[in-house]
């Protein structure tokens, strides 16, 4: 079977980052844009699509097998350029991921499902779990942060291909309960003994899909409060969105754009015995965009009798 050509996806041009940048660059980058892009707060044309290719291009330069495998293609292939494999890529029986690709395009089944060659290509066991520590076996868990302030137990269908009584791989599926412990964050591992394919453990990796009001920091969580001059010159108590409702925090007077409170415990939870996280709410001044003959009037006194002068 001769491979096609399709379109070449240029994950880090998709991503806006340098070929050498690092995991953590690859990670800002990747949030940022899917924080613009989600379908549920942007509102441009094609917003549904330029997540989905930010996405798989994160589930490509985030995972460090994955990306190894693509750099090898070298960095003279430019985005929508005819790409076709080169001779011998991929090998093994082709994966057909039917509805089950998450929307992933025809170039990533390329580099990643195989063609029918010599040798043997990646195989769907290949792409949805990587190989941790003495044998362990991977598989990501996306959750929001509304999930893990929740906990719960989520049920996830785990892809895995098995040698068939005709010696071709097939695909099969099987679901897992997974309890979320109290205190995962991005980055966490929650270990299942004896549920990987092979009987080994399976590692669930924990990665929090971005949210349209609040950044993460570790335990902590950003989010950003609009308030007006005169709430920040003479203080006020003023509404905030938490995670889980809405609170009251007292702004003191004399408040700059910028600044940065905290309010204790509003952030995601801590191992039991531990303080949770803390909510960070920077401040942002907003000025009226049209002021009434009233406010005009009040801020033309205000100029005349005021001696502050923010440029010394």
């Amino acid at each position: 079977m001769t491979a096609m050509g399709v379109a070449f996806k240029d994950y880090y041009e998709i991503l806006g980052v340098s070929r050498s940048a690092s995991q953590d660059e690859i990670r800002k980058a990747y949030r940022k844009l899917a924080k613009k892009h989600h379908p549920d707060v942007s509102k441009e044309s094609g917003a549904d699509e330029r997540y989905k290719e930010i996405n798989e291009a994160y589930e490509v330069l985030k995972d460090p097998e994955k990306r190894q495998k693509y750099d090898t293609l070298g960095a003279n292939w430019q985005q929508g350029q005819e790409f076709t494999p080169p001779p011998g890529w991929g090998g093994g029986v082709h994966v057909d991921f039917g509805g089950d690709s998450g929307g992933f395009s025809d170039f990533f089944r390329t580099i990643f499902g195989g063609f029918a060659g010599g040798g043997r290509g990646a195989t769907m066991e290949d792409l949805f779990r990587g190989q941790g520590r003495q044998g362990d076996e991977e598989l990501s868990l996306e959750l929001t942060l509304e999930d893990i302030l929740a906990g719960g137990t989520r049920t996830i269908t785990m892809e895995q291909v098995v040698q068939g009584p005709d010696g071709y791989p097939s695909r099969g599926r099987r679901t897992l309960n997974v309890n979320l412990p109290q205190g995962i964050t991005d980055g966490s591992r929650i270990r299942l003994k004896g549920k990987g394919s092979r009987g080994g453990d399976l590692q669930i990796v924990i990665s929090v899909a971005p949210h349209p009001r609040f950044a993460l920091e570790g335990y902590d969580l950003v989010t950003s409060l609009r308030i007006s001059p005169w709430e920040a010159a003479l203080g006020a108590s003023v509404p905030v969105r938490t995670l889980d409702g809405v609170v009251t925090m007292k702004l003191p007077g004399g408040s700059q754009s910028g600044k940065r409170l905290r309010l204790k415990g509003k952030g995601l939870p801590r191992r039991k015995g531990a303080q949770a996280g803390d909510l960070i709410v920077r401040l942002e001044v907003v000025v009226p965009d049209k002021l009434t003959d009233r406010e005009r009037e009040l801020f033309e006194s205000l100029a005349r009798e005021s001696s502050f002068n923010p440029r010394g």
